[in-house]
């Protein structure tokens, strides 16, 4: 039986992706005995619809959706995914998928612009930041998810687009026709903050993550002309992605065999436990994807900023960091997405999600419903009350999954728990600042004068450099 290890990428309220461990694709069923009495329930509901409902049902349509309520009832995790669904998913964890090359998101009912990805068709046709898409093809966007925006300009490569865009600068609607293309996505960005201090950013834990990381160090190394003073590594709003590359991100900063994470469930296939070991996040056949960082890279002092969209995956690697003592923790309490989700195939080409397990940090914590809490907690200022009271939890899914260490955030309609730590620091309020990474045409540049989070981890970094002077 053949193992893959992903993650799935599920859109559950903008912020919860879906950790996999396992698939088996030969796996059968444990053989138990039929509920006759509900399933003649089920036959005559199905009978009921057939006969009486207003409009002519298609069978398929009916044991689809049942199919997805018997999953969905369990947890807010599991799920059935069509053949299309499927090829998503493994799209999404490849990072490889034939579209325009463009990060979007929602505003005003508009898909905007987030960036252009770099040497794509949108970026090579002059598609900019902050543009707001108000067509695709004949279709106007507005009324449209961001799911069904994406799916539309996604597509077979070499086949064309046509997009019509309003941008700020321009008085009339401005009208684009593209080629799609093959577009390779990387999940790490990273920038030399100055001299001697490095940033990394995973927006995704996908299948070259690792070796991506590896390399975005040993290029900072490079620049920096000798080894860095320190690192942050950004996991905020960063959903998940694949178990094998939470565990190469971690083996980067912690000693060779130390425990990442381990997993517990009803069936021995369940239970595992995954250790910093080039077996455990290396691809089959291939030479150890943490082979060109530099060995000093595993000492530097390490902040991880975290925050309320940090999920899965992410949660995994600051959980391990923070236990190890490994890295200090900044930023928010995390999304607490603790549960372990198989994708089994099915013969019809598509799939299940089934939660199987429940994942522990090496110390033993469960993150499920609560989340890690960061060593120092630093409130981002510029999201709103109102935005905080959008943003949603695991906590807050009906039918999550309860904390099996009893250790449980409260919910929304609760009464906020104190986090046990010092008060949060607060952010100033940004001053307008003239260099290029302030731009509006910049959104996702790294800038400490104006992300206040970032700027606290640089200061830490920096402390902790006085400190190693001072003990020298």
């Amino acid at each position: 039986m053949k193992k893959i290890a992903w993650l799935a990428a599920g859109a559950l309220a903008g912020g919860a992706l879906t950790l996999s461990v396992q698939a088996f694709a030969g796996k059968e069923p444990t053989p138990t005995a039929l509920p006759l009495n509900e399933l003649r329930t089920f036959a005559e509901v199905f009978g009921r619809i057939k006969q009486d409902y207003v409009d002519p049902v298609d069978d398929k349509k009916l044991i689809t959706e049942a199919i997805k309520g018997m999953l969905s009832g369990l947890d807010p995790h599991s799920d059935y995914m069509d053949a299309d669904a499927f090829k998503e998913l493994r799209e999404g964890t490849q990072g490889e998928f034939g579209g325009l090359g463009i990060e979007i998101g929602a505003e005003d009912g508009l898909v905007k612009v987030v960036s252009p990805i770099e040497d794509t068709p949108a970026q090579k046709a002059g598609i900019k930041s902050g543009d707001l898409i108000i067509k695709i093809d004949d279709t106007p966007v507005r009324g449209l998810s961001l799911n069904d925006a994406v799916k539309r300009m996604r597509g077979k490569p070499g086949t064309k687009v046509t997009l019509t865009i309003a941008r700020k600068s321009e008085t009339k609607p401005l009208v684009f026709t593209l080629n799609r293309a093959i577009i390779k996505t990387k999940s790490v960005k990273f920038k030399l903050l100055e001299p001697g201090y490095g940033y990394v950013r995973i927006t995704q834990f996908q299948e070259h993550t690792t070796e991506n990381l590896a390399e975005a160090v040993a290029s900072m190394t490079k620049q920096n002309k000798q080894p860095l003073k320190g690192l942050v590594l950004d996991l905020r709003d960063d959903p998940g992605g694949l178990l094998t590359s939470a565990v190469g991100v971690s083996a980067a900063f912690l000693p060779k065999d130390a425990l990442v994470v381990y997993t517990e469930g009803r069936t021995a296939d369940a239970k595992m436990k995954l250790t910093a070991s080039p077996q455990n996040y290396g691809r089959p056949g291939m030479p150890d994807p943490l082979s060109v960082l530099p060995q000093e890279t595993h000492k530097v002092p390490l902040v991880v900023l975290v925050n309320g969209g940090s999920a899965s995956a992410s949660e995994i690697v600051a959980g391990a960091l923070q236990d190890h003592k490994r890295a200090v923790l900044v930023g928010t309490q995390t999304f607490g997405k603790g549960s372990v989700q198989s994708i089994l195939p099915l013969g019809s080409a598509g799939g299940i999600k089934l939660t199987t397990a429940r994942y522990f940090t090496p110390s033993g914590r469960s993150i499920q419903a609560k989340g890690i809490v960061p060593d120092v907690v630093v409130e981002d200022a510029t999201v709103t009350a109102a935005d905080q009271a959008l943003r949603v939890r695991e906590v807050d899914l009906e039918n999550h999954l309860a904390n099996p260490n009893g250790d449980e955030a409260p919910a929304k309609a609760s009464k906020p728990a104190k986090p046990p730590v010092a008060a949060p620091l607060k952010q100033e309020a940004p001053k307008p600042q003239d260099d290029k990474d302030a731009s509006p045409d910049n959104p996702r540049e790294p800038n400490p004068k104006q992300d206040y989070q970032l700027s606290q981890g640089l200061n830490i970094l920096k402390v902790q450099q006085i400190l190693i002077k001072q003990g020298n």
